[in-house]
């Protein structure tokens, strides 16, 4: 069969394999603590109820229809009064498009600001830039970060990679790691951003974009706060364009509802692809999102209420993770910042199990850790870094109960380690 270079080579995306792998062992009766999925299970995260109440509503108004093609003008309103009013950001509704969910909207970014053979720089760790290049038949550079940084990219990481690119991804707070840009790092940047169009002014070359997903900004924790390329350098309007949604923030990651905003130019190209695709999200859950944004006591309160449950999690979790660590034990934890995940390490290469074998792999712990501690967790080289003995540990789907019931099990799994 003849197909295109692109789709014989472009994988499926392995974190979904690894989940397909998981459910299978408990189906047949393993007891896993599942921490592999970046999404919610409903009956421990329910979408808010004031949200479910207006869905059903806007069906029973019979909102089935096809929405318009940047989206319906009431969802488009809240959004701009929204970040207005929690960012500070000023944006037209010609300037704001709905899809649905994220990932279209990260497609048709790439779709619109990408060529054939030019490059897109991103940090790796990080969710599916590599797939999404190889889907623009795009040049891909891996910066990689480090754990000293959080995991997230600093200026001098990207320096040396921007004179020649096209596209700069950059995600905060970052998914796989739950980690954000501090105020200087992502100041810095901006800095390099700012500087790189003005040189490219001069000569006549296509801009740098930045692609800023910031689709977890409102679960932030603690003293934690989010930024954005704009606030801190009005100069990169013209050439960032933000990914945001309702699906993390409200724990509704099935309804699809996402959005863009930025440049009305660059907005205007993506409605036209999106439109093609039709990617829309369906009119009712747009109407439905609008009107739950605009309930802010509701919202407000729903969002403090998720958080907190998160939070006891990541807290435990990485508390646990200390603990084990100050026992001696190679593991370690980055302190939960923000999203639904935690990044934890694993450095047991090397070490023999009870029965004698010996973990000569990262994949031969990560097995260990599926089959002796019941923890299920995503390696960091799927986010595209190297042998590394970092994991992503996501939450979405975790018990209250099941926080010390996973690491008394890590513990024992430990313990028979040589």
């Amino acid at each position: 069969m003849q197909i295109s270079k692109m789709a014989a080579s472009l994988t499926a995306s392995e974190i979904i394999q690894l989940a397909a792998t998981i459910k299978q062992k408990i189906a047949s009766g393993a007891q896993i603590y599942n921490f592999t999925i970046g999404d919610f299970d409903s009956a421990v995260f329910p979408i808010p109820q004031a949200l479910e109440a207006e869905i059903i509503r806007a069906y029973q108004e019979k909102e089935t229809t096809y929405p318009p093609a940047d989206g319906i003008l009431p969802l488009r309103k809240s959004i701009q009064n929204t970040l207005k009013k929690d960012q500070g950001l000023d944006y037209g509704l010609n300037e704001i498009l709905i899809s649905g969910g994220a990932r279209p909207i990260i497609y048709t970014i790439y779709e619109t600001i990408i060529d054939p053979g030019e490059t897109v720089v991103f940090a790796a760790p990080s969710w599916n830039n590599l797939h999404y290049s190889h889907l623009m038949r795009a040049k891909s550079i891996y910066v990689e970060t480090y754990a000293e940084d959080d995991f997230m990219p600093t200026a001098a990481n990207l320096a040396p990679h921007l004179a020649n690119a096209n596209l700069l991804a950059l995600c905060s707070p970052l998914n796989p790691t739950g980690t954000v840009f501090s105020k200087q790092a992502l100041s810095d940047i901006c800095d390099l951003v700012v500087a790189e169009n003005e040189r490219r002014k001069t000569t006549g070359e296509k801009p740098l974009y930045v692609l800023y997903d910031q689709i977890y900004c409102v679960l932030t924790f603690g003293d934690t706060q989010h930024y954005n390329p704009v606030s801190l350098r009005p100069e990169l309007r013209d050439y960032t364009i933000f990914v945001d949604g309702a699906s993390k923030c409200f724990a509704a990651t099935g309804i699809r509802v996402g959005w863009a905003f930025g440049p009305a130019e660059i907005i205007d190209r993506m409605k036209a692809i999106l439109s093609h695709i039709g990617a829309w999200a369906p009119k009712a859950e747009q109407l439905a999102v609008s009107r739950f944004m605009d309930n802010e006591v509701a919202c407000n309160q729903f969002i403090t209420d998720f958080k907190a449950e998160l939070l006891f999690r990541l807290e435990g979790l990485h508390n646990g993770l200390q603990a084990l660590k100050a026992q001696g034990y190679a593991v370690d934890s980055v302190a939960p910042q923000a999203a639904i995940y935690l990044s934890v390490k694993f450095n047991l290469k090397g070490k023999m199990t009870a029965n004698g074998n010996i973990l000569a792999t990262q994949e031969a712990v990560t097995n260990y850790l599926i089959d002796e501690a019941g923890m299920a967790l995503v390696p960091f080289p799927i986010f595209g870094t190297g042998d590394s003995p970092w994991y992503r540990l996501s939450v979405g789907t975790c018990k209250r109960e099941e926080v010390q019931l996973a690491l008394d099990k890590l513990a024992l799994a430990l313990q028979k380690l040589n």
